[in-house]
């Protein structure tokens, strides 16, 4: 019988793969890295300028905040102060001015220049504007003292005072303006009073004031044979102001500027 030899088994060895951890560069790691290493450069020129800068820093400081010191110290015990007189002292004044304008004549000459000079002690629009000439009642005294010299056809007198008010008021603003443009007018100097009646009809746009500076500039420049920037000053009352009375009965004029050119 024949007889066989059993090999002997040997178990496989198993191979061993080793894994490897490939490692990948990320730049985007290496952008924020620079980016934080610019950063601590920043903040340590910033560091050592401050340290380098610190007296002088600190004398503008004190600079600045002793400036907002004297302003508000000023504005407080000098300028509302200073507001409050002077608007009490146009009250004096303003009395004489309001009862002129219901007056006529002599009589009303007389009080207008009352109202100028003042009396009894007391300040009149002249002194008013010259003395507190920088407080709003200083600047409106401008104002009431050259529509007061209009009144009494002293035309160069309201010219003086009232190109030294100024105003955003929407009618004393143009209202202002205007009186330049009559008291120019009635001494004979068109051109001038012409573009201040443009002035006054487009400083504050409104249905009393911007219709009526604007027809007076147009028969101005009618005047002054200037047809075609009457025809358009007559044309702007006409497209803005059409149902002010003054702009329902343009149309007459806008013809008589086409016709006579």
């Amino acid at each position: 019988m024949a007889t066989y030899k059993k090999r002997g088994y040997k178990p496989k060895k198993e191979k061993v793969v080793e894994n490897t951890i490939e490692e990948t560069f990320d730049e985007s790691q290496s952008d924020v890295a620079k980016a934080f290493e610019g950063l601590d450069q920043a903040a340590n020129k910033s560091e050592e300028w401050i340290e380098k800068n610190s007296k002088p820093l600190f004398f503008g400081l004190i600079a600045v905040a002793a400036l907002i010191l004297l302003y508000l110290g000023y504005t407080k015990f000098i300028s509302e102060p200073t507001e409050i007189d002077a608007s009490n002292e146009l009250a004096y004044p303003r009395s004489f001015f309001d009862k002129a304008e219901t007056a006529a004549g002599v009589k009303a000459d007389s009080l207008y220049m009352l109202g100028l000079e003042g009396g009894d002690g007391k300040y009149g629009f002249l002194d008013i504007a010259k003395t507190y000439g920088s407080t709003k009642a200083g600047n409106l005294a401008n104002y009431y003292a050259g529509i007061s010299y209009l009144k009494m056809k002293k035309y160069t007198e309201a010219i003086e005072y009232l190109e030294q008010f100024d105003s955003e008021d929407e009618l004393l603003g143009p209202t202002a303006l205007g009186a330049i443009g009559d008291a120019f007018a009635d001494i004979n100097q068109p051109k001038e009073a012409l573009e201040y009646y443009e002035k006054a009809g487009y400083k504050k746009e409104n249905d009393f004031t911007s219709p009526m500076f604007l027809l007076k500039a147009g028969q101005t420049a009618m005047q002054l044979k200037e047809y075609s920037k009457a025809e358009g000053l007559f044309n702007v009352i006409k497209e803005k102001y059409a149902t002010t009375q003054i702009g329902r009965n343009i149309d007459k004029y806008i013809n008589s500027a086409k016709y006579a050119q």
